[in-house]
């Protein structure tokens, strides 16, 4: 009986078994039909609207090598004002942003230090002045003493010398003793050593006269510099416009104090103007001095071109000033302009529009349509310069092959779209 019924259940066991993977077969088969059906009939691709995408085609032509940059108006050339003396503010005469002329009186400051040492100094001078009036008046006496003396001793020189010839005549008519005519001649030696002694004394103290009061000059003269290097840095206190120009950044008040250095305005230059140029980083290593540009302004285009580079990248962006070859365009300071900027001559190439997929991509790959136009696959490119809004094609292109070419933000991880 037991065996009987093993072998039941034994039998039931194997029926019910085959059942259960009879339905994961099911299972299985339903799957793969379904994959099979979608593979068939379901669309290939990210679905995509043609209405959200920019198609463009790939076309023949010349690539101008032109990129085309915000600038900001700038005046040609500006002229620092700076507090050269400590003082304090006694007069505003302008108004930020008037016109003003060369020379003209715009602030006026005072220092009670800097009058306190002019009074001084000017005291010290004219003091030193007074001195070498006496000096000179010394002088002035002493060569009119000594020329006295030279006119006394030169005419007993004379008398003396007349008498002793006298005494020489006398002498030879035996009229006078060989004693007293060697006396006379004694006299006449010392008379004539005394007279070149007179000389050379009258010489030696004249120039040393001469020394004293050309001394004395030196310091004169030195004072007199002092004085007025302070006289010119007291009239350094009234601050004058160096060159004609428009005052930019004056914000003094009266009673302000002041350091030396402080900034007190700018001079900008009137109705002469440049450009600061911002470029994409991206042609740091093209631009260069001296190439040409051009600006539509007012109905009329401008011709500029290149003077600075300045090569220090800020947000990934450099900058460029431009000066305009003529007159400029009346223009305010500040004032966005659009410019375009020439870097190389016009050449014949595969161009692509300038758009959001190459930021995006960085020109490595694009979605290009395939015959249908209603699919697009990922595929490889190499693209050039990028220039007046187009893009240089190197490779992966064929001429009238379209491409998406807006922004790829919502496909970077597909391979390939459906456009509907």
């Amino acid at each position: 009986m037991s065996a009987v019924l093993t072998s039941g259940a034994a039998m039931d066991r194997r029926v019910v078994l085959p059942r259960r993977y009879g339905l994961v077969v099911l299972a299985v088969v339903a799957a793969l039909a379904a994959a099979l059906l979608l593979v068939r009939y379901w669309p290939r691709g990210v679905p995509v609207s043609r209405a959200d995408v920019e198609i463009a085609a790939a076309k023949p032509g010349a690539f101008r090598d032109v990129v085309i940059g915000r600038a900001t108006a700038l005046p040609l050339q500006s002229v620092l004002l700076d507090a050269s003396e400590e003082g304090r503010v006694e007069q505003v005469l302008v108004k930020d942003g008037e016109r003003v002329e060369a020379g003209q009186l715009l602030v006026v400051l005072s220092s009670s230090q800097r009058a306190q040492e002019l009074i001084a100094r000017s005291a010290e001078a004219a003091q030193q002045l007074a001195n070498l009036a006496t000096f000179r008046a010394g002088l002035i006496q002493a060569q009119a003493a000594q020329r006295r003396e030279l006119t006394q001793g030169e005419f007993e020189l004379e008398r003396l010398g007349r008498l002793h010839q006298r005494n020489v005549d006398l002498a030879a008519q035996g009229f006078l003793s060989p004693s007293a005519l060697e006396d006379s001649a004694d006299k006449l030696a010392l008379a004539r050593r005394l007279f070149a002694q007179l000389q050379a004394d009258g010489r030696e103290e004249q120039r040393t006269r001469e020394q004293s009061v050309q001394a004395m000059q030196r310091v004169v003269t030195d004072l007199d510099q002092r004085l007025a290097a302070m006289r010119t840095a007291s009239e350094g206190l009234a601050v004058r416009a160096p060159v004609a120009g428009r005052v930019t950044g004056l914000t003094l008040q009266v009673g302000e104090s002041l350091r030396s250095g402080t900034r007190i305005a700018r001079l900008d230059s009137l109705g002469r103007f440049k450009l600061e140029l911002r470029l994409d980083e991206f042609h740091l290593g093209r631009v260069r001095e001296g190439l040409a540009a051009t600006l539509a302004h007012g109905g009329r285009e401008h011709a500029l071109h290149v003077a600075r580079i300045d090569p220090q990248v800020k947000d990934g962006r450099f900058s460029a000033e431009l000066v305009f070859d003529a007159d400029p365009p009346p223009l305010q300071v500040g004032q966005g302009l659009d410019v375009r900027l020439t870097l190389g001559e016009a050449s014949q190439a595969l161009l692509l529009p300038d758009r959001g997929f190459y930021a995006d991509t960085g020109g490595a790959w694009a979605f290009v349509l395939d015959a249908d136009g209603r699919h697009a696959q990922r595929r490889e490119l190499k693209l050039g310069r990028r220039a007046d809004g187009v893009v240089e094609v190197l490779g992966g292109l064929r001429p009238g092959e379209q491409v998406v070419v807006s922004p790829y933000r919502a496909l970077t991880g597909a391979t390939s779209i459906q456009l509907h």
